[in-house]
C-alpha cells in the first residue's frame, strides 16, 4: 500500500524532513480528550491514521500534571496521566511506530507547578520528585529566585527561569529520555515564554526529525475588524523561527486568522498586495504549519473558533496550498463520514499532485466572493460562492465539495514505441 510508505527517518539531518517538505500532521486530540481512555482510542485509529497518510500525530502531554488536560506539569518523568497509564501510552507509541506514523510530544517547559512552598509562601520548589529543582528555576517576575523571564509570562504558575545551567541541563535530559520513549517530533507550547535561542539548544541536542512552536500572539484588529495589512503579526512568527537556528517550523496564525475571516466572503485578503498569500506561508512556506483549528481555537474552549460551516474550505485551501497542514481531530473524527472523507480525498490529491512545503502559488482571483490559485503546475482550486472554473482543457475535476473545487492536470499519455 503506497500510502503507507511514510518511512520513520531516524535522521541525524535535522533538516531532512523539512528538506522534503511533504509532512501532514494530525492534532490527535482535543480539550475534552483527558475524560476518556485516551491512548486506547487513538491506538484503535493508528491504522486509519496511517491510512489516510498522516506522518505525524501530535499527542497530548503524556506526562503528570496538576491539570487534567496536560498543561500545567509537575512530575516530568512520570508517564501516568489523564490521558492513560504509561502502559497504554507505549502500546500506542508502539503501535505508530508500527505504522510509520511518528508520535509528537507536546513540550510543556514554560512553567511548572511545584511540589512544595518555597519563597514567597508560593509553591516554586519542585521537592521529592525528579528534577528537583529550587527557586533559583522559576522567574523572579513569577515569584523564584531566578533571573527575570527572556519571555512573555505565563500568569498564576510559576515559570522556568531557562537562562540557568542547571535547568536547561536537566530539560536537555529529559527531552532526550522522551526520544527513547518513542517520541520523534515536538511541538513547544507557549513558545513566546522563553527565548527561542534556548529551543534550538533543545532541538540540536535532542534532535527530533520534526518540531513546531506555539507563538501565538494576537493579529492585528481595529475594533473588532481584522485588518488587512497583517505583516507584522507574520514578522513576528518569522522572528521566532529565525531565532531557533531555522531548526524549528511554527504554527501559522496568521494565516488561520486571516482565512477563518476571507471565508465569510472576504477572499480579498487571501492575497498580500506583493500577489502571495498573507500569511507566514506566504514568506517562509518550508516553516509554516497550516491549521484550520485547534484545541485551544475551537473544541469546547472555543477561544477563536474557525466557523463551523466553512470547515471543509478552510481546508482545501490549507491541503493544497504549501506549509505543513494540519488537521484538527474533531474534523476528521468528530463530525460526520463525509468531513473525514473530503479530508481524505484532498490528502491523496495533495500527494498525486506533488504538492509540498515550497510549491509554488500563483493566485489568479481573491475578490469577495471567489479564490483561485494555481499550486505547482498540476494543481488548480477555486474556493467560495463565486462561479470560475480553470479555461484551458488541460484541466480535469478532481474532487469538489460545498463552495470549493479542485482540478488536476491531464496526465500526460506515453505511448510506447
Amino acid at each position: 500500500m503506497d500510502n503507507l510508505n511514510n518511512t520513520v527517518e531516524e535522521s541525524t539531518d535535522l533538516g531532512a524532513v523539512l528538506q522534503k517538505g511533504k509532512e501532514i500532521l494530525l492534532q490527535g486530540f482535543n480539550w475534552e480528550s483527558h475524560k476518556y481512555d485516551w491512548w486506547e482510542n487513538l491506538e484503535k485509529k493508528v491504522p486509519d491514521i496511517a491510512k489516510s497518510g498522516f506522518t505525524s500525530v501530535w499527542l497530548p502531554p503524556a506526562i503528570n500534571s496538576f491539570s487534567p488536560d496536560g498543561y500545567l506539569p509537575q512530575n516530568l518523568y512520570l508517564l501516568s496521566s489523564s490521558y492513560g497509564s504509561e502502559q497504554q501510552l507505549k502500546a500506542l507509541l508502539q503501535k505508530l511506530s508500527e505504522y510509520k506514523v511518528r508520535a509528537m510530544a507536546d513540550i510543556v517547559i514554560n512553567h511548572r507547578i511545584g511540589t512544595t512552598q518555597g519563597h514567597g509562601g508560593l509553591y516554586n520548589r519542585y521537592d521529592g520528585i525528579p528534577l528537583a529543582w529550587d527557586e533559583h528555576a522559576v522567574t523572579s517576575c513569577t515569584g523564584g529566585l531566578g533571573n527575570q523571564s527572556t519571555g512573555d509570562n505565563f500568569h498564576g504558575v510559576p515559570n522556568i527561569d531557562h537562562s540557568q545551567h542547571f535547568v536547561r541541563k536537566d530539560i536537555i535530559g529529559w527531552l532526550q529520555w522522551l526520544r527513547c520513549v518513542g517520541f520523534q517530533d515536538f511541538r513547544f507550547d507557549f513558545a513566546r515564554g522563553y527565548s527561542a535561542k534556548y529551543v534550538k539548544e533543545y532541538i540540536e541536542a535532542a534532535k527530533p526529525i520534526f518540531s513546531v512552536g506555539e507563538y501565538w500572539d494576537s493579529c492585528n484588529y481595529s475594533g473588532s475588524v481584522l485588518e488587512y495589512n497583517q505583516d507584522s503579526h507574520r514578522q513576528r512568527i518569522i522572528n521566532w523561527i529565525d531565532a531557533t537556528g531555522q531548526l524549528s517550523s511554527a504554527f501559522d496564525f496568521t494565516t488561520k486568522g486571516i482565512l477563518q475571516e476571507a471565508v465569510k466572503g472576504q477572499f480579498w485578503r487571501l492575497r498580500d498586495p506583493q500577489g502571495k498569500p498573507p500569511g507566514v506561508m506566504g514568506w517562509w512556506p518550508s516553516r509554516a504549519v497550516t491549521f484550520i483549528d485547534n484545541h485551544d481555537t475551537g473544541s469546547t474552549q472555543a477561544h477563536w473558533p474557525f466557523p463551523s460551516n466553512h470547515i471543509m474550505e478552510g481546508y482545501a485551501y490549507i491541503l493544497t496550498h504549501p506549509g505543513t497542514p494540519t488537521v484538527f481531530y474533531d474534523h476528521f473524527y468528530d463530525g460526520d463520514d463525509s468531513g473525514h472523507e473530503q479530508i481524505v480525498k484532498l490528502m491523496e490529491i495533495r500527494r498525486s499532485g506533488e504538492i509540498h512545503s515550497r510549491s509554488s502559488v500563483r493566485i489568479l482571483e481573491a475578490k469577495d466572493n471567489l479564490y483561485s490559485a494555481v499550486i505547482g503546475d498540476k494543481i488548480c482550486i477555486k474556493i467560495g460562492d463565486g462561479s470560475w472554473s480553470p479555461s484551458d482543457r488541460e484541466w480535469t475535476l478532481a474532487t469538489s465539495g460545498q463552495r470549493y473545487a479542485i482540478w488536476q492536470k491531464k496526465a500526460m499519455i506515453h505511448i510506447p514505441s
